[in-house]
């Protein structure tokens, strides 16, 4: 919207042109998204506490000593992701030049932030764990990849853009040209994992968000890159034109989660709640695809794969192992509290690792 009215406007004022610049306007972005997210979450934190409307956990005999170590949780309201939909909605819509990567990433984020709010509703009014059943999670998660895979693919400029596979340490694609038959199930996969692992990771507080924060930092730039046709050559990359539009994106996301991750941290005011968790992986992985970074986000979101690897892990050591487990109780985090690490101990940790990890995908940029 206002790259519009710049753009009409700079006649009049010279300064207007500075809303030219993916950088100027990723800045207005992070700082938009910021102010937004404060100014509304203490108004969303008090309508949910009116509306009794807190976060449901498993009962004490399923969960053991973690019910002891979180016990003074109970009672703190859930769905908080709001903050983060609204304000980094709310920004990207002010602070972009429209294009369909843009409108692919925003149907994402908002269509999983619809099924991760009907999600902790069914929890909240139900009092139970269980929530929105999983078959209609992966139904709408489905028809969002057909309806993304449709527009990117049935436009020739954005097909011809995301035509090949790319991967880390490589200067060419590892699959040249790929075939409308595997883009829609990498999609999903891709965009349905990323979300998952991220509402898996939610289960301490300020550690998803944290987390996500340096994710969302390195696609920003690998955004910028992969929409600069000169940066791209330079560093052996795919060229999307366009792509750098997901950087204002990106740097709302920072905007938006530093302001929730002001609400969330220890001992969190809110619970993020599977309205943010399942909106920010479907985000992240959206993007990913798009810039062609799908496979590095296994680096960068290395700790969100650790996470999930250590339920799937879990769950085969106990079905294949006849009720052996490896860890103490998973995903991850809980394993460490449950060895005694603090909550906060645990939460500074991971952060420092997803810090690490990011580098490390950052670093990739280079290393080909």
């Amino acid at each position: 919207m206002l790259t519009w009215l710049a753009q009409y406007n700079e006649s009049l004022w010279g300064p207007l042109r500075l809303f030219r610049y993916l950088t100027f306007r990723s800045a207005g972005a992070a700082a938009t998204a910021l102010v937004v997210g404060f100014l509304i979450a203490p108004w969303l934190i008090a309508r949910l506490r009116a509306l009794k409307l807190n976060q449901s956990f498993r009962d004490a005999a399923e969960v053991g000593k973690l019910s002891e170590l979180h016990a003074g949780k109970t009672g703190t309201p859930t769905m908080g992701g709001v903050i983060i939909v609204v304000s980094v909605t709310a920004s990207v819509l002010l602070w972009t030049r429209p294009n369909l990567y843009v409108a692919a990433s925003l149907l994402v984020f908002v269509g999983l932030a619809f099924i991760g709010f009907l999600d902790d509703y069914l929890k909240v009014t139900k009092k139970n764990s269980r929530g929105l059943a999983s078959r209609w999670k992966l139904a709408g998660q489905g028809g969002l990849t057909l309806a993304v895979v449709a527009m990117l693919f049935l436009n020739s400029d954005t097909h011809l853009a995301m035509s090949g596979l790319w991967a880390p340490f490589m200067k060419t694609p590892l699959w040249p040209a790929m075939s409308l038959w595997f883009v829609v199930p990498f999609f999903f996969f891709v965009m349905a994992g990323a979300s998952n692992a991220i509402n898996i990771t939610d289960g301490v507080d300020g550690l998803a968000i944290g987390c996500t924060l340096t994710v969302a930092l390195v696609y920003a730039i690998f955004a910028y890159c992969a929409g600069n046709k000169i940066i791209a050559e330079y560093l052996f990359i795919a060229y999307v034109p366009g792509a750098g539009e997901l950087a204002v994106i990106c740097a709302a996301l920072v905007g938006g989660s530093l302001a929730f991750l002001w609400y969330n941290a220890h001992p969190a005011t809110v619970f993020m709640g599977d309205t943010g968790a399942l909106a920010l992986g479907g985000l992240i992985g959206t993007i990913a695809f798009i810039t062609q970074q799908p496979l590095t986000l296994v680096i960068v979101g290395g700790m969100f794969v650790l996470e999930a690897a250590s339920v799937l892990l879990q769950i085969g050591s106990f079905k294949l192992r006849k009720g052996r487990r490896i860890f103490r109780m998973a995903p991850l985090h809980h394993h460490f509290e449950l060895a005694g690490w603090a909550e906060s101990k645990v939460i500074i940790r991971f952060w420092i690792l997803s810090v690490l990890f990011s580098l490390a995908g950052l670093s990739t940029l280079k290393l080909r």
